[in-house]
């Protein structure tokens, strides 16, 4: 049974900070890439940020390029989330997802999926 559990969502001004974390079991977490995906209302599902499974490759969409950063903890089988300089804009839920010896940025590559945390930036 694979599971990912996030965390961390909740509401901040503009201008604010918030960081999610995802913790996987059921699988080995290693070879795995991880990311990151967010879905506002109305709105398909777009990727945010990856990182590879192996050769520590990191992948962000532009909109958020500069202000997130994604990391992992192999040893804690946890993947994060820093986000800085929130926006409105960035107002979503926001899912994590593993990539079986990925690295992609497309939702259709991803295996399995987080059951999402909501980010909500007020003005």
């Amino acid at each position: 049974q694979v599971q990912l559990v996030e965390s961390g969502g909740g509401l901040v001004q503009a201008g604010g900070s918030l960081r999610l974390s995802c913790v996987a079991s059921g699988l080995t977490f290693s070879t795995h890439a991880m990311g990151w995906f967010r879905q506002a209302p109305g709105k398909e599902r777009e990727f945010v940020a990856a990182f590879s499974w192996s050769g520590g490759r990191t992948y962000y969409a532009d909109s958020v390029k500069g202000r997130f950063t994604i990391s992992r903890d192999n040893a804690k089988n946890t993947a994060y989330l820093q986000m800085n300089s929130l926006k409105p804009e960035d107002t979503a839920v926001y899912y994590c997802a593993a990539d079986f010896r990925g690295a992609g940025k497309s939702t259709d590559e991803y295996d399995y999926w987080g059951q999402g945390t909501q980010v909500t930036v007020s003005s």
